[in-house]
């Protein structure tokens, strides 16, 4: 521990815990002996954080969360698995968070700067891009994987093993079973796509032209009945003219699961 003075003298911290500079640790929290804190963590009162967790710089945490904790898993056996979390990342109040199992990579991944809101539910082998919303109540389960700048609406619920694209939007209480391409807005349960995130995207900067090739995109996979395998060779023609495609050849050539229709 390099500095003692910004921990609350009822927290719990493990003599083989590393704490860098500069962390903040609140009343009653407990730290374990595997994690390791970067300079400028902020964490809450009554948060646990234990197994093999790693918090890079700038992450705040709030009060009452549980992160790095064992999976809900029937198949995990105490295996040596890790947590990783990125920079800057916000995880509001009862988060749970779970480390890996030995079955996948064996590490849940979360990268930087991203906003979870209370209650949500990171399950074991999750991998979470950059700049990620997921709001109150969202639930990821096992093996999900959310890339850049996707927002999940309040009380989405993501089956396990299902990929979220970038710059994607979730309405609130949305059942996700398959996976969703980059671009597209979420409604209902089971999730049916209802077109693309036009006011997001457009607040991220693309610009006219970029959003009508997705568009046009989002007609190949949606409006024009193909099957995937024909979808890819439009998208595949599409893309030798308008480059921002190939985030839906690339999305649709790593889906296991399928798209939501």
């Amino acid at each position: 521990m390099e500095n003692s003075s910004l921990i609350h003298p009822t927290a719990v911290i493990h003599p083989e815990a590393i704490i860098k500079k500069n962390v903040h640790v609140g009343a009653y929290s407990v730290i374990g002996k595997g994690v390791k804190l970067e300079s400028g963590c902020v964490i809450g009162n009554h948060v646990t954080i234990s197994g093999d967790t790693f918090i890079d710089e700038e992450t705040r945490i709030y009060h009452s969360a549980s992160v790095g904790e064992d999976p809900q898993d029937k198949k995990y056996d105490g295996e040596d698995t890790k947590l990783y979390i990125g920079k800057r990342n916000l995880i509001r109040e009862f988060c749970t968070i779970n480390k890996g199992t030995a079955q996948d990579h064996g590490e849940t991944v979360i990268g930087d700067d991203n906003w979870i809101m209370a209650y949500c539910h990171i399950a074991h082998d999750c991998r979470i891009g950059n700049q990620v919303i997921l709001a109150n109540n969202t639930t990821l389960g096992g093996h999900a994987e959310i890339d850049n700048y996707a927002v999940l609406g309040g009380a989405t619920l993501v089956h396990q093993f299902c990929k979220i694209g970038s710059h994607v939007m979730t309405a609130g209480g949305s059942g996700i079973q398959k996976d969703v391409p980059p671009f597209v807005i979420t409604h209902g349960n089971f999730a049916a796509p209802i077109g693309i995130n036009s006011e997001g995207l457009k607040r991220r900067g693309f610009n006219t032209e970029q959003l009508s090739a997705i568009k046009r995109g989002y007609k190949i996979i949606y409006r024009q009945k193909n099957s995937i395998e024909q979808a890819l060779v439009e998208l595949k023609k599409l893309a030798i003219e308008e480059n921002i495609v190939n985030l839906y050849i690339d999305f649709i050539s790593r889906s296991k699961r399928g798209l939501i229709r």
